[in-house]
C-alpha cells in the first residue's frame, strides 16, 4: 500500500481516496521567468505519483495552476517594460516547453487565475457571509484569522515566525497596516494601480491564497485527496488556503499535504526572487532528459539537496548504463516478480524514488527477459528514466 508523509499530520500515513477518482491539485508556477531545477523537481515527483497511482488502475483527476496575476509578475514586467499579460504568455509557454522536454504527464487542468475570478469572489463573499472576513479600514476584504481555531495546524509554526515569514513575501507592502491582526490574510485587494476587477469590495484583485481555494475547489470538489507544491509553500500558502477553505465550508480541506523540498545553489534555495537559478533548458542542451529525471529524482523528495554538476554527469552515466541494459525490448504489463516488487515497494514507501531508481539498475543487471519486461514498464512509464 502506498503511504505518503502528510504536512499536517507529520507522519506518513496510508493513503486512501475518497472515491475511485484520485484528485490531485499541484499549485504550478507564477510565470515570469524560465523553468529552474526546483521547479522541474516538484513537478516530477508528482508527475510519478500521478504515473503510480495510473498504473495501478486507479483514475486521477489531476490539476494544476497557472498564477498569472500575482505582485512578483507585475513587479517584473514593470522593470522589464513589458506588458505583464504578454510576459506571463512568454513565460507560460516556455514551461510547458520545458516540462514537456522531460515527458511530463500534464495537468488534466490548467487554470488560469485571471479566468477564475468569478469563482473567487463566490469564496470571498461567502466568507464575508459567515462572519469570517471583514472589510479592512483602508479597503480590502481580510480573512479573520481569530475565527478559525486551527490555523497553524498545517504548518505548526509559531504566530512569531509567521510574521517573520510575510514580511518577506512579495505583496507584503500592500497589507492593510490597520488590519485587526497582522495575520489575517488578503482575500481582496484594493490597489491604487495595476490590473484590478470589479467587486462587491471595490475595484481591486484577489488575494494570492483566495486563488488556489477557488480554483481548486472549482475543478476538484472538496475534499482534495492529495494537494501540494514546493515546502516553501507550507507558510502562509497552504496555511491560509486551509483556514479560508474549510471556514467558508465546514469540511475538511485536503486529505494528504505533500511537499517536495527545494534544490539549492551554493546553500541557498533555488528561487525566481533571490535570481540563483539553473534553467531546465540549458540543462538540456547537453543532458537528456531521462537523465536529468535521474538526477532531480535520485534524492528523497522530502530531502533539500545542493545542484551538483559532477553528480549531474554520473545521471548522465547512469541513463546511458540503463538505456543499455533495459531500454531495449517490449514493454509491460507489471509483473510480480521479485524485482518489480523492489522497486514498486520504494514507491509505496513515501515515494523513495532514489531507492526505486537504484532498484531498477541493480535488476537491470542481472533479471531475465521476463522480468525485464516489467521493470521496463517501470522504468519508462512510471519514473521516465528510460
Amino acid at each position: 500500500m502506498l503511504t505518503l508523509y502528510d504536512t499536517r499530520r507529520r507522519r506518513a500515513v496510508p493513503f486512501r481516496s475518497r472515491s475511485s477518482l484520485v484528485t490531485v491539485y499541484v499549485c504550478g508556477v507564477t510565470p515570469y521567468d524560465t523553468t529552474h531545477l526546483g521547479h522541474a523537481r516538484t513537478f516530477l515527483i508528482f508527475d510519478v505519483l500521478v504515473r503510480l497511482l495510473e498504473a495501478r488502475g486507479q483514475r486521477v483527476r489531476y490539476a494544476q495552476n497557472i498564477t498569472d496575476i500575482d505582485e512578483s509578475i507585475l513587479q517584473r514586467a514593470a522593470r522589464d517594460h513589458i506588458d505583464w499579460r504578454k510576459l506571463g504568455r512568454r513565460e507560460e509557454r516556455k514551461f510547458l516547453a520545458d516540462m514537456r522536454a522531460l515527458g511530463w504527464r500534464e495537468p488534466d487542468e490548467m487554470p488560469h487565475a485571471t479566468r477564475e475570478i468569478a469563482s473567487m469572489l463566490r469564496l470571498a463573499t461567502r466568507l464575508e457571509r459567515r462572519g469570517k472576513a471583514y472589510v479592512a479600514e483602508g479597503g480590502g476584504l481580510y480573512f479573520d484569522v481569530s475565527t478559525f481555531p486551527r490555523f497553524g495546524e498545517v504548518s505548526h509554526l509559531s504566530p512569531a515566525r509567521m510574521r517573520a515569514i510575510n514580511a518577506t513575501q512579495d505583496d507584503a507592502a500592500l497589507d492593510e497596516p490597520r488590519r485587526r491582526s497582522p495575520l489575517d490574510f488578503a482575500l481582496w485587494r484594493s490597489v491604487p494601480d495595476g490590473p484590478t476587477w470589479p467587486s462587491p469590495f471595490g475595484r481591486g484583485r484577489p488575494g494570492w491564497h483566495l486563488e488556489c481555494s477557488a480554483m481548486s475547489e472549482e475543478y476538484l470538489g472538496l475534499p482534495i485527496d492529495i494537494h501540494g507544491g514546493g515546502s516553501d509553500l507550507v507558510y502562509p500558502h497552504h496555511e491560509c488556503e486551509t483556514a479560508q477553505s474549510e471556514a467558508a465550508h465546514g469540511v475538511k480541506f485536503v486529505r494528504h499535504w505533500v511537499h517536495a523540498a527545494p534544490v539549492r545553489l551554493d546553500g541557498k534555495k533555488m528561487s525566481k526572487s533571490l535570481g540563483n537559478m539553473v534553467f531546465v533548458r540549458d540543462v538540456l542542451e547537453d543532458t537528456t532528459p531521462q537523465a536529468l529525471r535521474i538526477y532531480l529524482l535520485d534524492r528523497h523528495y522530502r530531502r533539500a539537496f545542493d545542484h551538483d554538476e559532477a553528480r549531474l554527469a554520473r545521471a548522465r552515466r547512469r541513463a546511458v548504463r540503463l538505456a543499455a541494459t533495459l531500454g531495449v525490448g517490449p514493454v509491460g504489463p507489471l509483473e510480480r516478480d521479485a524485482a518489480t516488487r523492489g522497486v514498486l515497494d520504494a514507491l509505496d514507501n513515501d515515494l523513495d524514488t532514489a531507492a526505486a531508481i537504484r532498484g531498477l539498475e541493480r535488476a537491470a543487471r542481472s533479471t531475465n527477459d521476463g522480468a525485464k519486461r516489467s521493470l521496463r514498464y517501470v522504468a519508462q512509464r512510471i519514473l521516465g528514466v528510460i
